[in-house]
C-alpha cells in the first residue's frame, strides 16, 4: 500500500505564493482567523512525514529559527510543523541540517518520493516547495492538492507564481471548506490533462 502524498500550497487569488519586498501584508497575508489557525493545527496533529525541497526547507530555517526554541503554547502550528520527521530533497545541502527530526536526500525529487510512497507506514505532505511539487504533479505522484487562497491580489507585489511552468492538469474537487468567511481552501486529486 502507498502512502497518500498531499501538496499543501498558500496562494492570493492571483495565484501567487508569496510577496516581494515591496509588499507589507505580513504573515498569511494579515488574512488569518480562528478558524483557519485551529484547522492548520488539526491538519498537522496526526502522525505524517513533511517533504520539503531545499528552497523551502532554507526558507523554514530563516523564518523558524536553527533552534527547538519555537514555543508550542506562543505557535503551535510551526511548532508542531518542526517537530515532525521531515525529509528533505537536496542536492545542494550539507549536513547536519540543524532541524530536530530530518532526514536530506540526495537525488532527482520524482526518484525519492516515489521511494517514500511505497516505504512509508504515514501519509506524506509537502508544504510549498513549488518547483519540487510541480514535477512530482507531472509524475503523477501527487495524490491531494491541497490550495488555501487567501482574500488578496498581489498584483504588483506577487512574486513565486504557485504553478507558473506546470504542466496541465485536470482537478477533481475532493473537497471545500470557507474559513473565516474569507480563506477558501480547496482538496482537489489532480490528473495531468492528455
Amino acid at each position: 500500500m502507498t502512502a497518500t502524498y498531499t501538496w499543501d500550497v498558500f496562494c492570493s487569488l492571483d495565484g501567487f505564493g508569496s510577496y516581494g519586498e515591496d509588499g507589507d501584508w505580513g504573515g498569511y497575508w494579515g488574512k488569518q482567523g480562528p478558524e483557519f489557525l485551529a484547522r492548520r493545527l488539526a491538519q498537522y496533529q496526526p502522525e505524517q512525514r513533511l517533504v520539503l525541497g531545499a528552497e523551502t526547507f532554507r526558507e523554514f530555517q530563516q523564518f523558524l529559527g536553527s533552534s527547538p526554541g519555537i514555543s508550542e503554547a506562543d505557535d503551535p502550528i510551526n511548532h508542531r510543523m518542526k517537530s515532525m520527521p521531515t525529509t528533505i530533497v537536496s542536492t545542494t545541502l550539507q549536513e547536519p541540517l540543524d532541524w530536530p527530526d530530518a532526514t536530506l536526500v540526495r537525488g532527482d525529487a520524482v526518484d525519492v518520493v516515489a521511494r517514500l510512497k511505497e516505504e512509508s507506514a504515514v501519509p506524506l505532505r509537502s508544504h510549498g516547495s513549488l518547483s519540487m511539487n510541480r514535477s512530482l504533479m507531472a509524475a503523477g505522484l501527487v495524490d491531494r492538492l491541497q490550495l488555501t487562497i487567501f482574500p488578496v491580489i498581489t498584483g504588483r507585489t506577487g512574486t513565486d507564481p504557485i504553478f507558473g511552468g506546470a504542466a496541465d492538469f485536470d482537478l477533481e474537487l475532493l473537497e471545500s471548506r470557507t474559513l473565516d468567511g474569507s480563506i477558501q481552501e480547496l482538496v482537489y486529486r489532480p490528473t495531468l490533462h492528455g
